[in-house]
């Protein structure tokens, strides 16, 4: 999945306080389609770029394949200097990678493909199942990192428990006694939440970590405030905990993260630091350069970049 505007993440994590009570950013999520899937893109917008290190975050589906449809279908296409974090919860698809990589990810799981300095991947639909949900995020890289050689990997297992109705599954980091055994270069959380019956949950979060969340399913009430998942919420930073009400059936994604401190730019399916290294992966892509290997398969044409937006290139 990809990013065509240019960005620059936001330094702004403080909400606004009105008559002694926190407000929280309402940020509209934005409609698209990504390999003929239709998908709503929460980040990055034009109020807020990044959530801790997390950078892009689409929620694919729920989308049901009629007829002859083929399902998702992303071609070849590189990315630099991220990780893409694909949580699964209904259908398969099969990711394949210039390192050789083929896996099919499966509800319950997650997909962790860290490009480093460069890798290419596709993502298509496969097996029986007719239905697609699925949420896709972006971590960038810190700067030490972001040249590290790529790497796959897949995470068939992860911790999830019973409390207060409200199965949690931690996708990503530590929370109370648990810990996620996917792989992270800074201070991450994600957890993906469901309400088993009609109820409300005090949730313990981090002080130090800027937090979002994202209703997958259903409406929820958090701090008294309603959203849908035609919005994503920011609480920024310095809560010990936040107040969550929702019907039974209803899902919600919450992401979180200490500050990156980190300037970052996203242009197409590049992440960098400055403007020279994705102009730099831009060219080496678009001229077939060995840091972008061919992905193994048949998998059809090379994705083609879109122009780069800055007029001194």
């Amino acid at each position: 999945m990809s990013n065509s505007r240019p960005t620059r993440s936001s330094s702004s994590r403080d909400c606004p306080t009105v008559d002694g009570i926190r407000q929280i950013q309402r940020i509209a999520v934005r409609g698209a389609e990504v390999g003929g899937v239709p998908i709503a893109r929460a980040l990055p917008t034009r109020e807020r770029r990044t959530v801790g290190a997390w950078c892009f975050l689409d929620h694919a589906g729920p989308t049901v394949f009629n007829g002859d449809d083929p399902g998702m279908d992303v071609g070849p296409h590189p990315h630099t200097g991220l990780q893409t974090f694909t949580w699964m919860i209904e259908g398969e698809v099969l990711h394949r990678d210039s390192l050789g990589s083929e896996q099919v990810i499966r509800p319950g799981q997650v997909n962790l493909m860290t490009a480093g300095r460069g890798i290419a991947h596709t993502e298509q639909s496969t097996g029986t199942q007719r239905r697609l949900h699925a949420a896709q995020l972006w971590i960038a890289l810190p700067a030490e990192h972001a040249d590290m050689a790529p790497r796959f990997d897949h995470y068939p297992d992860l911790p999830q428990w019973l409390d207060d109705k409200v199965n949690h599954r931690l996708l990503i980091g530590e929370f109370g006694k648990y810990r996620s055994p996917v792989l992270k270069f800074s201070p991450l959380i994600a957890m993906d939440l469901e309400w088993q019956d009609d109820g409300y949950l005090q949730l313990p979060v981090r002080e130090d970590y800027e937090i979002g969340l994202l209703p997958l399913v259903g409406a929820f009430e958090l701090n008294d405030e309603k959203f849908s998942p035609e919005d994503f919420a920011y609480l920024g930073m310095n809560y010990n905990s936040i107040g969550l009400k929702a019907a039974k059936g209803s899902r919600a994604l919450l992401i979180g993260g200490a500050p990156l401190n980190e300037e970052i730019l996203i242009w197409w399916n590049f992440v960098g630091h400055t403007r020279q290294e994705i102009i730099q992966a831009q060219r080496d892509w678009e001229q077939g350069n060995s840091r972008f290997p061919d992905v193994n398969g048949d998998v059809g044409a090379r994705m083609a970049a879109p122009h780069l937006p800055w007029s001194d290139v």
